[in-house]
């Protein structure tokens, strides 16, 4: 009798995984994970972002819809509850006027709420301060005022009884400069002479040759400048047509010096002559020719008494 023997069926292989497709990444995810703050830190930004947004347009939206002050002011509040509130303060632009003064202005609010803050009161505010020629406010949300400062230029010394002032070239006063700290600039002296500085410095650039001598522009008058020079000479020069009369002594100092060689006063009023003063003496030299001066000829006598003011 024979025996069949069955042979065990072959182990089963097991079934091939199925490959998982691929997770897509999003460009954004890809810009986010390159950030440098974590993921949480920009959910909350954009929250707080999406929050303030949300704020602020709840105002004014309760505006066009004639919703109460009360009410909007109410809803600005929650806001500024929830974490709106102007808790710092960025200032650019600075460069000489005192800092503390405009974080001052910018804190001068009846509210810390974002939603609350007038910009252009602040803008208006910062405007008063002779510095500050322009002002950009801004907020960037959900906690900071941006402020950004254009301060004027200053360029002149102001001095007026006894009081000296630094203005910027449109005679805007900026502030006040002690007698022991008077800066490298042009001294102008007189009442008006600062709502002058446009003009003088017309006059200045006239004669270049002679702006770094020039020590000091006295306004005489209300109508006309006396100029001092660095080595103690003064210039009276005419109402009309100053500029012209600057550079015509210009002109006959570099010709034959007449700076340094001895005269107290020059007087050029009269544009037909140009009359001239020593120490010490109680007559005007008027010359023919005004070279002469420089090359040591006495001058003729034309009268006695210095030149009038005015």
């Amino acid at each position: 009798m024979s025996r069949t023997i069955r042979r065990g069926a072959p182990p089963k292989r097991p079934a091939p995984r199925r490959r998982q497709p691929a997770k897509k990444v999003s460009m954004i995810d890809r810009l986010v994970t390159r950030l440098p703050v974590s993921e949480q830190t920009l959910r909350r930004a954009v929250t707080w972002t999406i929050t303030g947004a949300v704020g602020v347009g709840a105002v004014v939206a309760a505006g066009w819809l004639g919703v109460p002050a009360m009410v909007g002011a109410a809803l600005a509040e929650t806001a500024g509850q929830a974490g709106l509130r102007v808790q710092q303060i960025e200032i650019t632009g600075l460069k000489r006027m005192d800092r503390m003064t405009v974080y001052a202005v910018a804190l001068d609010q009846q509210t810390r709420a974002m939603p609350l803050v007038d910009l252009e009161d602040v803008r208006q505010k910062l405007l008063r301060y002779g510095w500050i020629a322009d002002a950009h406010v801004s907020r960037r949300l959900p906690d900071t005022l941006l402020i950004d400062i254009v301060e004027r230029t200053p360029a002149a010394v102001w001095q007026d009884r006894g009081e000296l002032t630094l203005i910027d070239a449109s005679g805007v006063l900026l502030e006040p400069v002690r007698a022991d700290a008077i800066p490298d600039l042009p001294l102008i002296i007189g009442p008006g002479a600062d709502r002058q500085e446009a003009s003088y410095q017309s006059l200045l650039a006239a004669a270049p040759a002679l702006k770094p001598r020039i020590r000091a522009a006295t306004w005489i008058g209300n109508r006309r400048w006396d100029l001092t020079f660095d080595s103690g000479e003064v210039l009276a020069l005419p109402e009309e047509e100053a500029p012209r009369a600057l550079v015509r002594f210009a002109e006959l100092d570099g010709a034959r010096p007449l700076l340094g060689r001895g005269w107290l006063r020059f007087d050029m009023r009269d544009p037909a002559k140009l009359v001239a003063r020593k120490p010490g003496l109680n007559q005007n030299h008027a010359l023919a020719e005004p070279a002469q001066i420089g090359a040591g000829a006495e001058p003729a006598t034309t009268g006695n008494g210095a030149p009038g003011e005015g």
